[in-house]
């Protein structure tokens, strides 16, 4: 007897609306934000789009092979959104605001290796501010 198993590898796509994907513990200002890794083209190409329910404290980070600028948008993303980008050390180099499905583009300003997405208002609800550094950020990017 012949056992096949098949395994699919495409684009992680929402499941029943929540974000698919690892999840990693990310601390900031004494705070858990648990994170959906997005951490090679596809998951950071597809990030939160479709995404409709998160839980208070999660989200999602991206994480870049180097540091560089970056521009994100909400095209397709249904949920409002919080951003901050940080550098290589985890550092958050600046914060923003993003309205759903909104197609215009929000730079990060200063090179960031590390994106994160949280529901709208999370890093103001937990006084987080440029400068701040966030802990446990994920190693390296898969390219």
């Amino acid at each position: 007897m012949t056992l096949l198993v098949l395994v699919a590898c495409a684009h992680a796509t929402p499941v029943d609306g929540h974000p698919p994907g690892e999840v990693v513990p990310l601390r900031v200002k004494g705070t858990t934000l648990r994170a959906h890794v997005a951490d090679d083209p596809e998951e950071r190409e597809q990030g939160l789009m479709g995404v409709t329910v998160m839980a208070a404290d999660e989200g999602m980070v991206f994480v870049y092979p180097s540091a560089g600028l970056r521009y994100f948008w909400m095209k397709d993303t249904p949920t409002p959104l919080s951003i901050a980008f940080c550098d290589e050390a985890g550092k958050v180099v600046s914060l923003a605001e993003m309205a759903a499905l909104d197609t215009t583009l929000t730079p990060s300003g200063k090179p960031a290796m590390y994106v994160i997405e949280a529901n709208t208002g999370w890093f103001v609800d937990h006084g987080v501010r440029v400068g701040d550094v966030v802990v446990g950020l994920p190693s390296g990017a898969r390219r």
